[in-house]
């Protein structure tokens, strides 16, 4: 009888992690479609995603679940502020890496943000080659440098305001990065 009961606590741990992993693909995945197809990523899919979060993961695991989704949150909209305040970054990817924070915890979530600059990375580089946009974009980041260490604000060219800036969408980038992570975490490689 004990150790049914023990396969029992097994099985609905692997089942309720999985689960979690699952519904953090697809917030990313409609996040990253939105973002891809639209350019935003709308507050009832982040502001949801991270309500799901806390109450999932405080659900399972009490307090410490409340703890691990509240400081996954934090570091999301904690790490990526600054990006926001200089818009180099939207709010709504913003509030997205504060939702996949509170389903992940902070230690994924570094993983995934970590993982997401290299992914965004490379489409900033395809993105610049493919529109002939190496120089501009040099120039871009040469007045971004000079900005942040003469502590001001970028010059309004250097701005989401901008039409003519190339962006890159960080919701696709944070997306396929949560993919991967999913994918090698049901591979036993993270």
């Amino acid at each position: 009888m004990q150790s049914g009961t023990c396969a029992f606590a097994h099985w609905s741990f692997v089942v309720a992690y999985f689960a979690r992993w699952i519904a953090v693909v697809l917030l990313a995945l409609v996040a990253g479609f939105l973002d891809w197809r639209y350019r935003r990523i709308p507050n009832w899919l982040t502001l949801s995603g991270l309500a799901a979060g806390v109450a999932v993961n405080t659900i399972l695991y009490r307090w410490s679940g409340l703890k691990f989704s509240l400081l996954g949150a934090a570091l999301g909209l904690g790490l990526l502020l600054p990006f926001v305040l200089v818009r180099s970054l939207g709010a709504g990817d913003w509030k997205l890496a504060g939702a996949l924070g509170a389903c992940l915890g902070w230690r994924q979530l570094l993983s995934v943000l970590m993982g997401t600059v290299l992914v965004a990375g490379v489409m900033a580089l395809v993105v610049v080659v493919w529109k002939r946009r190496l120089k501009r974009t040099l120039v871009n980041i040469a007045h971004l440098l000079a900005a942040l260490f003469s502590l001001r604000m970028p010059a309004s060219d250097v701005s989401l305001d901008d039409p003519q800036a190339t962006k890159i969408p960080f919701g696709v980038a944070m997306a396929l990065t949560v993919l991967f992570c999913a994918m090698a975490r049901a591979l036993g490689k993270l």
